[in-house]
């Protein structure tokens, strides 16, 4: 039995460029021609791999977004604490939640075997 496997043309195949955000270019200049912008000149019995439908298809410029101000350095610190101290928390908690519900197993096993000694009574020394 022969598996059917769709015929993907070259069309379908794209490479965008992206650049870093720290890059000393503004967001809308261009520092070179990028050949994945050029338009398609294809032709039907040539093949190229630079194919691609629309120039404005790997703009990515409409996505990115000024930088008004710079980062707020304590803010985002802040907030990293935060996020450490309610991890901390949530797995402070759900390690007591275990050790009870596995000392309450303990004791509910030990009730149903039918001993009368199960139940822990503390007992503070007088004196």
């Amino acid at each position: 039995m022969k598996t059917q496997r769709p015929i993907i043309s070259d069309d379908e195949h794209v490479v965008l460029k992206f650049r870093p955000r720290t890059s000393a270019h503004p967001p809308g200049g261009r520092e070179e021609p990028d050949p994945a912008n050029t338009p398609n000149t294809k032709t039907p019995n040539t093949k190229t791999s630079n194919t691609n439908t629309s120039p404005t298809a790997n703009d990515l410029s409409r996505y990115e977004r000024p930088r008004d101000e710079g980062d707020d350095f304590r803010h985002r610190m802040l907030a990293n604490v935060a996020a450490l101290a309610f991890t901390v928390a949530l797995t402070a908690i759900g390690i007591w939640l275990a050790v009870s519900i596995a000392d309450l197993r303990k004791t509910q096993d030990c009730v149903l075997m039918g001993r009368r000694d199960c139940a822990r009574i503390s007992v503070t020394p007088l004196g």
